[in-house]
Order: structure tokens, then C-alpha cells, then sequence
């Protein structure tokens, strides 16, 4: 009853503001890549020029205080998409969906790919989304660390748009994702021209201030600012096609900078977000100090959309008829990282960042074959191995890490000062561990678990995957009807393999002697696919 209730005045709400064809909203997702938010001009700047996103800010609401649940894109994307913690649901190592046989120093000894498997009744948001009647488009990175169901998306590709929809009344989600910003992108486009003098850019202190620092700077602030445009062109195409006015807009990034010390962290440098929502019915031009989780994101987006928030979500909406209440605390976790194995949790109030390290024998530092290709790292290490770090940047090369750290991120925001054994912080520390416990007693940490025994566990004791059963078809009155013995599987199904999948949710009209091809599966699962005669 509660959720029909909500339902109700989701509808009711979006009705009265008539935002959209059949009284749902479009929203369209701009997503960048590895990337703080101080590099934008209106979160401050670091010396670069992102004029776009000054434009989209006016207009939006400026989030002061979002987080990611990982420094890293596949478990923080986990959470996005499912609106639960990785560590709750076997999705916070880095990452999983591999070769079935890795020989490769990118992942430990003995690891064996595999796609995460969602609890029982577990849905993604777009596939939620496609059952209310949602095309939902994603271009095109995905990284949930599961394989995604052919009913997850009406398009995921380099191509997908919102455009592509034949039924132009049809509301729309529509992901755009630019990887401009990402990491890699630092030596991937070495050769491209600098936009930036790297003698005026802003150098973070856990960084040396020389030439290597200002330059590797320089090149992501570039990488910043051509970003920018690829927003611009996206808002022009909203505009274009009269729909920027009434189109619900998230601006964000999946975490922190892709850069040494930042990128893997939690740090609030590897967790902290830009965050830009532009609504007809928000205040433009307004700031938030609220926290904003990853987790709270799939929630709040069902609100908009007046769709009932599944009680499977973890997080909880900030926007739209099922608002939640101003959340106290912030959860991170960091895993496995490629080939190195950790286990750190943090908890924030927004202003105390609370570290909880379950390995603390390990240093912070890992080393990350993939990121020795920034020109920043072997520099960084080579200055460690010659001892001209200061104290704040040598400490991430330290041989061990506290059991617990404690930081005062107003007073000191690169988090150098443990506060953990300060007899005036000790009442902070109490109470953000006693934070930290409640929220793995509440919802579990397979952190905990050794790996490959939690896929075994998942996989029944075997080496493979288990097999989605097939949909069983039942043609009745001129009807197809189509049931899988798995309650948690999606059914997809198409009439001809140049037509795209359709999510099945009612009986559906067909003719005897027609072939139907139909895709059941259960995330996590092999899906299985098969042509059946309706007869």
C-alpha cells in the first residue's frame, strides 16, 4: 500500500508540473571520468576554462558534498547501478569481468573472471526504468561489473541516443559518458597541444611542485576542458530538439581525479564529486551542502520518474515526491585493485572522515602496473627512493598504515593529520566506528570474503557459472505469455534478430506459426537463448 501510495504522487507530482509525455520526465545523465570537483571553474578551478559547465551550473543546482562509494570506477559504478553497496552485494573488487583464464600481472594468482551475481529480486535502474515504459539509452560505457542483460538497455553503444527512439512521445533516459577525463587519457593524448600553461596551474600538495607535477596537471586540466565542450554538444543537442527546458540533467563523475595518490584512495580527493542536477522545478543558480551517496543516486532517479523505489536499494532519494530525510553519513570502501588485495572502509559526516584499515600491514601505496604508465607515478617513485618527499607526500609510501585514522577534512582537506589518537577527538572517533559497524551489521561487507570462495559460493561449489533457466511460452488467446522458473531472471524477447530486445512485462499479441526468440537471465548468470514456434 506505502508503495502505490508513493507511486500515486509521483505521478500526481510530475502531472502538475507536465514535464513530459505521458506524465514522466526525461533525464539525461552526462557522466565524466576520474575527475575532483575542483577542476571546474565554479567548484574553484585549477586554471583551466570550463565555460559550458558555468553555463549548465546557472542554471542547476551545485552539489557541495556528493561522494562515490569507491575511488575507482567499477565498484562505484556497481553502486550506481544497483543503488546498493558493492561491499553488500560481491561487486567492490576491481575489477571482475575478465577472461575466464587471466595469466596476467593485472590480476593476483588464481583469480578467474566472473560477473557479480545480484541478490534475489535485484533489478538495475534502466531495466526498472524499461519496465515502466522508459527508452533507455547508454553511450557507452558500462562497467557494473556484471554482464548486462539484453532487457537492461534499448541501446548500449558508442551510437546510442535518445534520438534513436521511433516513438518520439516516449520519455527517455539517456547516459552520456565521456572518457576524455579518465586516467589513461593523461598518456593516451600526449601529443595533443596543452590548453594550459602548466606554469600557472594549480599543484596539490601531496604532489612535489616541478616540472613532471605542472605538466602532468596541465594535460588533465586540458583533458578537463575539451570535456567541457563534449557537454556543450550534448546540451546544444537538447536544445536543438526543444527539450533542454524540460529535461531533468545530472552532471557528475564516477569519483575522484585519475592521478597518484587520488585515484583508488578515500581520500575525500578520491571520493568526492562534482555534481550539477538542472530541473524545471529546482532553484537555478543555488548550491546544497546536503551529503549525496552513489547509492542515492538509482533511488532518487526512480522518484523523478514516479516509479516506486524498490525496497532492494540501499541509498535514498534526494529529489523528486520520495525525498528521504538529509542522510548523516557517507560510506566507502576500497578492495582489490587490479592485482593488489586490501581491505579499507570509511565512514564520513560530511566534515570527519573516519578510516577503518582491516590490512593495516600494507602500505597505502600499491603497485598498479597500469598506472606506472603516468609520467607521474615512476617520477613520484623515484624522488620516494631518493628521499625528496616532504612528510605528506612520503607517507603514501609508508611500509604499514594505522588500524584507524581520523580526519578533520574542514580544517585539514588533504587529510595529512590522524586524529585518531587525539584524546579531544575521541567522542568523533567513537561515534563515526560505531557508524562504520552499524553499517556493515546493516548491510553486510563481502570485503570480508575470500574472493574466488565467494564465486564459488555464488557459482553452487563449481567452476563455471550456472545456466539461466529457459522461459517457458504459453500462447492463449491470441496472447504470448512467458515465465521463467528463476524468479530473478528478465525475459527479453524479439521476433527477428534485426529488431532490437523487448523487456517483457505483460502477455504480448502474436500469430501461430511465428518464431520468437527469447533471452532469460539472471544477472550474474549465463543467459540462455532459444527459438520457439508459437503453436
Amino acid at each position: 500500500m506505502k508503495k502505490l501510495l508513493l507511486f500515486l504522487i509521483g505521478i500526481s507530482f510530475f502531472y502538475s508540473l507536465g514535464l513530459a509525455q505521458q506524465n514522466r520526465p526525461n533525464i539525461v545523465w552526462i557522466v565524466v571520468e576520474d575527475m575532483s570537483p575542483e577542476h571546474l571553474e565554479v567548484y574553484g578551478g585549477t586554471g583551466g576554462k570550463t565555460p559550458h559547465l558555468n553555463a549548465l551550473a546557472k542554471e542547476s543546482v551545485q552539489y557541495m558534498n556528493a561522494f562515490s562509494t569507491a575511488g575507482v570506477c567499477a565498484p562505484s559504478r556497481a553502486a550506481l547501478i544497483s543503488g546498493a553497496y558493492q561491499t553488500s552485494i560481491g561487486a567492490m573488487h576491481m575489477r571482475t569481468l575478465a577472461a575466464s583464464a587471466v595469466a596476467s600481472d593485472d590480476y593476483p594468482p588464481g583469480f578467474k573472471g566472473y560477473s557479480a551475481v545480484l541478490p534475489e529480486g535485484m533489478k538495475p535502474y534502466p531495466l526498472i526504468l524499461r519496465e515502466a515504459g522508459y527508452y533507455t539509452s547508454n553511450n557507452s560505457k558500462e562497467d557494473y561489473q556484471f554482464r548486462s542483460p539484453v532487457t537492461m538497455w534499448d541501446e548500449s553503444s558508442p551510437r546510442a541516443h535518445y534520438r534513436n527512439r521511433i516513438d518520439k512521445s516516449q520519455p527517455f533516459f539517456s547516459i552520456f559518458n565521456f572518457t576524455t577525463t579518465h586516467e589513461s587519457q593523461v598518456w593516451a593524448r600526449e601529443k595533443e597541444p596543452l590548453k594550459v600553461d602548466p606554469a600557472k596551474v594549480k599543484i596539490p600538495p601531496y604532489y612535489p611542485d616541478d616540472s613532471i607535477s605542472r605538466y602532468v596537471m596541465a594535460r588533465f586540466i586540458t583533458n578537463v576542458m575539451t570535456m567541457d565542450d563534449q557537454v556543450g554538444e550534448v546540451i546544444q543537442q537538447l536544445k536543438e530538439d526543444g527539450l533542454y527546458d524540460n529535461t531533468i540533467i545530472f552532471f557528475y563523475s564516477d569519483h575522484g581525479d585519475g592521478l597518484p595518490y587520488v585515484k583508488r584512495e578515500l581520500y575525500d580527493r578520491g571520493l568526492r564529486v562534482p555534481l550539477l542536477i538542472k530541473a524545471p522545478f529546482l532553484q537555478a543558480g543555488t548550491r546544497n551542502e546536503e551529503l549525496v551517496s552513489f547509492v542515492d543516486f538509482a533511488p532518487t532517479l526512480l522518484s523523478l520518474a514516479g516509479i516506486p523505489i524498490p525496497e532492494s536499494i540501499h541509498g535514498q532519494a534526494f529529489l523528486g515526491p520520495q525525498k528521504s530525510g538529509p542522510r548523516k553519513y557517507i560510506y566507502a570502501a576500497r578492495d582489490r585493485m587490479d592485482s593488489e588485495y586490501d581491505r579499507v572502509r570509511a565512514v564520513s559526516d560530511g566534515r570527519y572522515k573516519y578510516i577503518r584499515n582491516y590490512m593495516p600491514e600494507k602500505p597505502n601505496y600499491q603497485n598498479i602496473r597500469f598506472r606506472l604508465q603516468n609520467p607521474l607515478m615512476p617520477h613520484l617513485l623515484k624522488l620516494h627512493q631518493e628521499g625528496k618527499l616532504n612528510e605528506n607526500q612520503a607517507r603514501w609510501f609508508a611500509a604499514s598504515k594505522p588500524l584507524e585514522e581520523l580526519y578533520d577534512t574542514q580544517s585539514d582537506p588533504y587529510e595529512f593529520k590522524n586524529l585518531a589518537s587525539d584524546p579531544a577527538f575521541a567522542e568523533k572517533l567513537a561515534e563515526l566506528r560505531k557508524a562504520h559497524e552499524q553499517w556493515i551489521s546493516d548491510y553486510g561487507d563481502l570485503g570480508a570474503v575470500n574472493e574466488m570462495e565467494m564465486v564459488r559460493t555464488w557459482w553452487k561449489g563449481k567452476d563455471t557459472p550456472p545456466v539461466t533457466p529457459a522461459a517457458q511460452l504459453k500462447f492463449e488467446n491470441g496472447k504470448v505469455h512467458l515465465t521463467c522458473s528463476n524468479p530473478s531472471a528478465s525475459i527479453g524477447y524479439r521476433f527477428s534478430e534485426k529488431e532490437g530486445w523487448k523487456v517483457y512485462t505483460a502477455p504480448f499479441e502474436a500469430k501461430i506459426g511465428e518464431t520468437i526468440n527469447v533471452n532469460s537471465h539472471r544477472i550474474g548468470y549465463e543467459p540462455t537463448v532459444i527459438s520457439l514456434v508459437i503453436q
